[in-house]
């Protein structure tokens, strides 16, 4: 049975899944109407051919991006936990940077977790990292038996779920040269070859800093409650350890870092993230940027399958023109290169027209029209 789409299927198809999500209740001519409408607004909104996309995106930043302030964003006044927004992070984004300079993991929990606090703060202590030193009240020396010994805050230690044996089970695994024992809350540990002092006290700060639970280097987790549900804000691009955190909904929960996300998700998924993050940078800022020009910068950052940065190591480096190579950085050695291999530009773009004051081939530029003119019609204008 045809249905009313079926003659709009020049359509994309989000766009008619919207439309049968918000026409619920319409008869068929009135779908109908709205269909058309859609059409027109879509045809509307497509670009022209021969349209300088390229030129107008690079303006669509620079513009508002003169406007950008320097900014820093803190979670809920705690000071070790901040974002860099603003023009830097754009840089960061655009420059395809492979360590964000804040790295941030939005964790969403599944059903079952996301509502219940307790099970949101076990969540929270199985990703943030605890040391020795956390779950310590005291390291000392005991000089008669060349050892170092450990008061543990037994407190602690029930709170976050820690046992004795497993803090000696991973401080064995440490430490192999050592001798590790346990007595009701004090650790003994003693190396195996009696050394100077100053060992001892080395010691003593490396075993401050053994990571017993949790992600290595995730010093901040905060839960935030969000639309009757808790996510978890970490400082930290380990996306491969938090999926591994049982009650973590891994559809869901990503990082603000591209690379991470396309290592472990793929390219689309690190598209996505350049996107998300970019629109939320301009929306900080109070800007409005069309979607269309940042997914423009998305998709010409990944096409190639891999995340390649508007550098002249990046998508500079691999333009077809010689000229538009030269005009990023570096014009003598763009020049020589190209010399030394006898390479030719066809003067294809907007760049290198420019430079020699040529007409470009967009827009007015781009067709080239012949006229066929009745004679006739010539005499009668004459």
């Amino acid at each position: 049975m045809s249905s009313v789409y079926d003659e709009f299927n020049d359509l994309p198809e989000l766009l008619i899944e919207e439309v049968k999500e918000l026409s619920k209740g319409l008869d068929s001519n009135e779908r109908k109407k709205v269909l058309k409408r859609v059409r027109e607004e879509f045809e509307k909104a497509k670009i022209s051919p021969g349209e300088a996309i390229g030129v107008i995106t690079a303006e669509s930043f620079g513009e508002p991006g003169t406007q950008m302030i320097l900014r820093v964003f803190h979670f809920a006044g705690v000071a070790e936990m901040s974002l860099n927004l603003g023009l830097a992070r754009l840089i960061e984004l655009f420059d395809a940077r492979k360590k964000p300079s804040t790295p941030l993991t939005t964790i969403y929990l599944k059903h079952g977790y996301k509502t219940d606090l307790s099970k949101v703060k076990i969540i929270a202590a199985l990703i943030k990292e605890t040391r020795l030193k956390d779950i310590a009240d005291e390291f000392s020396f005991n000089l008669t038996q060349f050892r170092i010994e450990v008061l543990l805050n037994k407190k602690e230690m029930r709170d976050l779920k820690i046992t004795e044996s497993q803090i000696l089970t991973t401080l064995k695994d440490n430490f192999k040269d050592m001798d590790v024992k346990g007595d009701n809350g004090i650790l003994k540990i003693k190396p195996k070859e009696k050394d100077s002092l100053s060992t001892l006290y080395k010691l003593k700060e490396k075993l401050k800093y053994v990571n017993i639970k949790g992600i290595k280097n995730v010093g901040q987790v905060t839960p935030v409650k969000r639309d009757n549900e808790y996510v978890i804000y970490c400082t930290t691009d380990d996306l491969k350890s938090v999926f591994e955190v049982e009650g973590v909904d891994i559809t869901k929960t990503t990082a603000n870092s591209p690379f991470v996300v396309a290592e472990l998700l793929g390219i689309e998924a690190a598209r996505q993230v350049l996107i998300n993050e970019a629109v939320e940078v301009i929306k900080n800022q109070g800007l409005d940027i069309d979607i269309r020009h940042i997914m423009f910068l998305a998709d010409v950052m990944t096409n190639k399958g891999i995340i390649k940065g508007i550098t002249r190591t990046g998508i500079t480096s691999e333009k077809e023109s010689v000229l538009a190579r030269a005009s990023f950085e570096t014009p003598i050695k763009h020049m020589v290169n190209a010399s030394l291999v006898c390479e030719e530009d066809k003067l294809k773009s907007v760049i290198e027209n420019v430079m020699l004051n040529q007409p470009i081939p967009l827009g007015t530029g781009l067709p080239g029209l012949v006229a066929k003119m009745k004679e006739d019609s010539v005499k009668r204008k004459k």
